[in-house]
């Protein structure tokens, strides 16, 4: 399952690697919106399989975070 931001963002940090076994809820990801920083729950149980973005990142809506399987 793709991870995707909702609005115009920044990437703050990651909180996971590539190969992370991640639960539901769990942050993976702290993004920044209309002046606010989001924590970013992983929306199931797996394995991060691919990170899309780094650090400092502008994302747009829609844009993908990450992988999660």
């Amino acid at each position: 399952m793709d991870l995707k931001v909702k609005m115009p963002s920044v990437v703050i940090s990651l909180e996971v690697e590539e190969g992370a076994t991640v639960t539901k809820g769990q942050t993976v990801a702290v993004v920044e919106a209309m002046k606010m920083k989001n924590n970013t729950p992983a929306p199931l149980d797996g394995t991060v399989k691919s990170i899309a973005v780094k650090a400092g990142d502008r994302l747009k809506p829609g844009a993908v975070l990450m992988t999660i399987e």
